[in-house]
C-alpha cells in the first residue's frame, strides 16, 4: 500500500463549525478508506467538504453591489444572525471576504455580544453610487465584495485564514457561504447575485450547510443588533439522554433545544460528557451524550450538572462516510451538586456485552437512514448503543502498533478471533474484527504498544467515535504489559540459491533523514540477508515530495546503495525508469515509481537491452526457444489507462547461473476512496478495485506473452498490489494456476505483510511461474515493521530463495 494512504485514514481531525482543534487533529488526505489503503499525502478538503452546521451564529445575508450601477444602497454588507438559544460573544471574531476563485482573505474583526434572535450588521466598501446608507453597522471594514461571485467566510479568529480555497471546512470557520461562480462553497454554491440582489437565509431556518439551500436571492435587506427586537428565549424540552440519543444513529431530536442532566463523567479541552446515573431499561439507547463548550468547561468529573443546549451530530472531519456522534451545543451549564459517584463503566467483551461479528448485516446502504437499529447483530448499532458512556475493557491486547496520534486498537481480553502467529488479528471479508476498539490518549496519555502487548486489567473511558472508528477515550493511564515481539530475520541463501525480495520503503526521497536510509539498510542487509534481486516500491525523485518536474531518482537510489554499503552489505546496482512527470500518483511532485536492485558479487547480471523508457510499451520475443525481453528494464503497456495516476509495473530480465529470470516490480492503485470498514455506509463499497482488476489483467496478459513464447520461463512478479491473498486481484493474476501467489502458501497465521487499526492483512505479494513453484522454494514474510510502533517502512518485506540452474525450469516441470 501507499504508505500514504494510511494517512488518509489520517484525515482531518478538526471539531469544525467553529470547534476548537481537536488534540489529534490530522491534516493529511480526504476520503476514508478500507483497511490499509494508500493515497496521496496532500489535505482534500474539497468544496462541499463544509464544517458542521453551526447551533447559534450564521452567515444571514451577503451583499455586495453597494454603490454600484443601479444599486439603492451605498455599502457593501454581511449580516449576522444569532439562531440559537444564548448571547454568543463575537469578541476575537471576524468575519472575511476572499473573491470566488481567490486563496488570500480580507478580515473585518468583530467584537460584543449577539442576542437570540438578533441580527449583526457589518457595513463594508462604499461605491460611488447609491443614494441609502446602510442602518447604523455594529461593524465596519473596507472590504470591496463583488456583486456577483464570492466568498465569506464568519470565523472564530481575527486574523486573515490561511486556508486558501479550501476554506469552508476550516476548524477556525463558524459559517460559510460561497456565492456566485466561488470555487469553495458549503455543499453546493448560493445563487449568483446582481447589483439590486443580496443572498438571504431565511430567519430561523436550519442551516442544512448547504448554500444553495439555505440561501436565496432578493432585495436586500440590512439589519443591525438594535432593529430587530431578540425573540424571547425559547422553553426547552426537558428529556432524559436516553431519549435525546434514541434508538438510533442520529438523535430523533436533533436541531431542537432540550434540557437533561447527568454527571460529569469526563471532561476534554472543548466539551464534556456526561451520564444519566438512573439508566432506562432499553439497552439500545445510550445514558452518556457529549455537551460541546468550544471552550475550555468549567465544570468537574464528579458534578451532577443539568444542561439545556441544541441537540447536534457531529460528523468528524466533515467526511460523509463518517458517523455522526450527538452532542448538546450552546450548552447553559448548571451545577447541582458536587463530588457525585459516577456510574459503573459498562463492560464489553467477554464475561460483559460482546460485539456482532458484521458491522451491519441488514439492507445495505446509509445506515443513518435505516429504519432497523439491531444492537444484537450489527456491531455499529451495538456500539451505537454505548456512545459517551463509561465503558470499561479488561485485559487488552494490542492488536496494531500504536500510531504517531497516540492510537492504539486493542481487543478485550479473551476474545475469540483468528489470530496471527505473533498476536495480531487476521482480517478477512467474514471477519472484519469488530471487537476492536481504539484505545485514544486524547485525555490522558496511553503507553505506545506493539502487536501483542498488552494492558492487564480494566482499561476505563468514554466510548466516542472518530476517524471511522469507534474508539475509547481513556481516562486513567494504565499499565502496559509488554510481549516482547522482535523483529524477524530471515536466514541467507546458499550459494547455489537465488534469493528475490520485495520492499515498499514509503515515499523515501533524498530529503528523508540520514537514519531513515541506515534503518532500510540495516534491514535489507541483516533481517533480509541482502538478497540478491530487490524490488523496490514509493522511490520518489530526487527533488522528493517538491513539484518542480524532477524525475530522476538516482540521488535517491544512490543514497540507498551507499548506506547499504556502510551497513555492512554488498554493492548493489540499480535500474529504473523515470516517469512522465506528475503521472504515477502519490505525493505530489514525488513521482513514486518502482526500482531493481541486485547484486553481481554473486553471479547476478542484468541483461540491459536499450530502448525502454516511460512511454514504449515492454514486449517478449522467442529466441532459441527463450522468452526475451525487447527492452529491459521496460514498463508494461505504460499508455493502458489502467495505470492512470499509478505506477507501471518495472519489467527486467536477469541472468544467474547461466538462467534467465524475468521479474516484473508491481505497484498498484491504492485503496483511497474505499468506504471505511466502520463507517456510514454498510457494507462497505471497494470502489478502487476496479483499477486495480485492470491492472492484474494487463500484467497477467503480459506473463501469458512470456508463457507462450517459453512455458517454463522462470517469472516472478512481486510488490504491493493493494489487495489482500483473498481478493480478485490476486485471483485474476493467478489465473488458471500458471502463477502461484506465495502468500496462500504460507500457514493462515503467517498471511500478512501489513497491519491497518489492528487488522493484520496481506497487501505485499511474490508470485512464481510454474517452472519455479515446482521446484523447492522458501518463501518468507520478514515482520520487521507492521508489528510495531517504532517503523523503517508501514509494510514488511518479504524474500523467496529458491535453486536457480540452467536445468530448472524443465526439471522443475518434469518434477510437476
Amino acid at each position: 500500500m501507499t504508505s500514504l494512504l494510511k494517512k488518509l485514514t489520517l484525515i482531518n481531525r478538526l471539531r469544525t463549525g467553529g470547534r476548537a482543534l481537536d488534540p489529534r487533529a490530522r491534516v493529511a488526505v480526504g476520503a476514508a478508506l478500507v483497511l490499509g489503503a494508500a493515497t496521496l499525502l496532500v489535505p482534500l478538503l474539497t468544496p462541499g467538504n463544509a464544517a458542521a452546521a453551526s447551533a447559534d451564529v450564521v452567515i444571514s445575508q451577503v451583499y455586495g453591489g453597494g454603490g454600484n450601477s443601479g444599486a439603492t444602497l451605498t455599502n457593501d454588507f454581511i449580516e449576522l444572525s444569532n439562531r440559537g438559544a444564548a448571547p454568543v460573544d463575537l469578541t476575537g471574531w471576524s468575519v472575511q471576504y476572499a473573491s470566488a476563485a481567490g486563496t488570500s482573505w480580507a478580515a473585518t474583526a468583530l467584537s460584543g455580544s449577539l442576542a437570540p434572535g438578533a441580527h449583526y450588521l457589518i457595513q463594508e466598501a462604499a461605491g460611488a453610487g447609491g443614494s441609502t446608507p446602510l442602518p447604523t453597522p455594529d461593524a465596519s471594514g473596507s472590504i470591496a465584495m463583488s456583486a456577483t461571485s464570492g466568498k465569506v467566510a464568519l470565523a472564530t479568529v481575527a486574523t486573515a485564514l490561511s486556508c486558501g480555497a479550501t476554506c469552508s471546512a476550516a476548524s477556525e470557520v463558524r459559517d460559510f457561504i460561497g456565492y456566485g461562480t466561488a470555487n469553495d462553497f458549503e455543499t453546493a454554491a448560493a445563487p449568483v447575485l446582481s447589483n439590486t440582489t443580496a443572498d438571504l437565509r431565511a430567519d430561523g431556518a436550519a442551516d442544512t450547510d448547504n448554500n444553495a439551500v439555505d440561501f436565496t436571492a432578493g432585495t436586500p435587506d440590512p439589519r443591525n443588533s438594535g432593529g430587530t427586537s431578540p425573540s424571547p428565549t425559547p422553553t426547552p424540552t426537558r428529556l432524559a439522554i436516553h431519549e435525546i440519543q434514541g434508538a438510533a444513529h442520529r438523535s430523533p431530536v436533533t436541531g431542537e433545544l432540550v434540557s437533561t442532566g447527568g454527571v460529569v463523567t469526563a471532561v476534554a479541552s472543548n466539551g464534556f460528557w456526561i451520564q444519566d446515573p438512573a439508566p432506562d431499561a432499553d439497552p439500545a439507547t445510550s445514558e452518556g451524550l457529549h455537551v460541546f463548550t468550544s471552550r475550555t468547561p468549567t465544570v468537574a468529573v464528579g458534578d451532577a450538572v443539568t444542561v439545556s443546549g441544541t441537540v447536534g451530530e457531529f460528523r468528524p472531519g466533515g467526511s460523509a462516510t463518517n458517523l455522526t456522534t450527538t452532542e448538546l451545543d450552546s450548552p447553559q451549564v448548571t451545577v447541582t451538586a458536587t463530588g457525585v459517584p459516577l456510574p459503573a463503566p459498562t463492560r464489553v467483551g467477554p464475561g460483559g456485552l460482546v460485539a456482532p461479528v458484521q458491522p451491519r448485516t441488514d439492507a445495505p446502504g446509509d445506515i443513518e437512514k435505516s429504519s432497523t437499529f439491531d444492537i444484537g447483530h450489527n456491531a455499529l448499532d451495538f456500539y451505537e448503543s454505548l456512545e459517551g458512556m463509561l465503558v470499561e475493557v479488561d485485559d487488552a491486547v494490542a492488536t496494531g502498533p500504536t500510531n504517531s496520534f497516540g492510537e492504539t486498537p486493542v481487543i478485550p481480553g479473551g476474545t475469540v478471533a483468528p489470530r496471527s502467529a505473533r498476536g495480531g488479528v487476521l482480517y478477512s471479508y467474514d471477519n472484519p474484527n469488530t471487537a476492536r476498539i481504539i484505545l485514544s490518549s486524547s485525555l490522558v496519555d496511553v503507553p505506545a504498544a506493539n502487536v501483542g502487548d498488552s494492558y492487564p486489567g480494566p482499561v476505563t473511558g468514554i466510548l466516542d467515535y472518530n476517524f471511522s472508528n469507534w474508539m475509547l477515550d481513556v481516562v486513567a493511564t494504565p499499565t502496559l504489559n509488554p510481549g516482547g515481539l522482535r523483529p524477524e530475520t530471515t536466514r541467507r541463501q546458499l550459494p547455489l540459491e537465488l534469493s528475490v525480495a520485495t520492499y515498499n520503503v514509503q515515499n523515501l526521497a533524498p530529503t528523508d533523514p540520514q537514519a531513515k536510509f541506515d534503518r532500510l539498510a540495516a534491514g535489507l542487509v541483516t533481517n533480509l540477508a541482502a538478497p540478491d534481486i530487490v524490488s523496490l516500491e514509493e522511490i520518489q525523485d530526487n527533488s522528493g515530495a517538491t513539484d518542480d518536474g524532477t524525475v530522476a531518482a538516482n540521488l535517491t537510489l544512490d543514497k540507498l546503495v551507499a548506506a547499504i554499503r556502510a551497513a555492512g552489505g554488498p554493492a548493489y546496482q540499480y535500474r529504473e525508469i523515470d516517469p512522465v512527470n506528475d503521472t504515477t500518483g502519490g505525493a505530489p511532485g514525488g513521482n513514486i515509481r518502482v526500482a531493481f536492485l541486485f547484486r553481481t558479487d554473486r553471479g547476478v547480471s542484468f541483461v540491459d537491452k536499450p530502448g525502454g523508457d516511460a512511454t514504449t510499451p515492454v514486449g517478449v520475443q522467442r529466441v532459441r526457444g527463450q522468452a526475451q525481453l525487447t527492452v529491459s528494464p521496460g514498463l508494461i503497456d505504460p499508455g493502458n489507462a489502467a495505470w492512470s495516476d499509478s505506477r507501471r509495473p518495472l519489467v527486467a530480465q536477469f541472468r544467474f547461473l547461466g538462467r534467465d529470470l524475468i521479474v516484473v516490480g508491481n505497484h498498484f492503485t491504492s485503496k483511497g476512496g474505499d468506504d471505511p470498514l466502520m463507517g456510514r455506509f454498510q457494507p462497505p463499497e471497494r470502489v478502487s478495485e476496479a483499477q486495480r482488476h485492470l491492472q492484474a489483467a494487463a500484467v497477467r496478459g503480459f506473463v501469458d506473452q512470456v508463457r507462450a513464447a517459453d512455458p517454463g520461463a522462470a517469472v516472478v512478479l512481486l510488490g504491493d498490489l493493494n489487495d489482500f491473498e483473498f481478493s480478485q486481484t490476486a485471483d485474476i493474476l493467478v489465473g488458471d494456476g500458471y502463477l502461484t501467489d506465495l502468500p496462500r502458501t504460507l500457514p493462515a497465521s503467517q498471511r500478512y505483510s501489513y497491519v491497518f487499526e489492528g487488522n493484520s492483512q496481506v497487501l505485499d505479494h511474490i508470485l512464481v511461474s510454474q517452472a519455479l513453484a515446482c521446484e523447492p522454494f522458501q518463501y518468507d514474510i520478514v515482520h520487521v515493521n507492521s508489528e510495531f510502533t517504532d517503523q523503517t517502512s508501514d509494510h514488511d518485506p518479504q524474500v523467496v530463495r529458491f535453486p536457480l540452474f540452467p536445468l530448472g525450469g524443465l526439471l522443475g516441470l518434469l518434477h510437476c
